[in-house]
């Protein structure tokens, strides 16, 4: 699932029908759920993706400091060893490979916080409809 896919949903979930406010209401705890497990399964790939992070950090400094195993650098020639501490750090932040997994990891964070602002939106739910209809009862008695 991607934040295109989520926000399509949301947009279409989160209209709220002002003629069937029972019905609405009724929605709540299953749009809850839906959006609870969406953001549940986005922690838990982003809890993997920072797990891969810090093994591809490991592998990279190993590779930049030549501690890596000859099948590496067969795969991958790097003519020489970093040494200085400045260089392995500016080698480790172009490296494609990390660039790659911490984009992912920033992705997921996107997404987890657009869903914490669905879920947010889902548990005031309730106060929107009451609001409805009070300004529905309001409009009765004052037209």
């Amino acid at each position: 699932m991607n934040l295109e896919t989520i926000q399509s949903m949301w947009e279409k979930d989160s209209q709220i029908d002002k003629f069937n406010i029972h019905d609405e209401s009724a929605k709540i705890p299953s749009l809850h759920a839906k959006y609870y497990d969406i953001y549940n399964s986005i922690r838990l790939l982003k809890e993997k993706a920072v797990s891969q992070e810090s093994k591809v950090r490991l592998d990279r400094y190993n590779y930049y400091t030549g501690k890596a195993s000859a099948e590496v650098y067969e795969e991958e020639p790097f003519p020489y060893k970093v040494r200085e501490k400045d260089a392995i750090q500016r080698h480790m932040a172009a490296d494609e490979r990390i660039q790659t997994i911490d984009l992912k990891i920033k992705y997921y964070n996107v997404m987890l916080s657009y869903l914490e602002d669905i879920i947010k939106q889902i548990n005031n739910r309730s106060f929107m409809l009451k609001n409805i209809i009070d300004w529905n009862n309001w409009q009765r008695v004052a037209g």
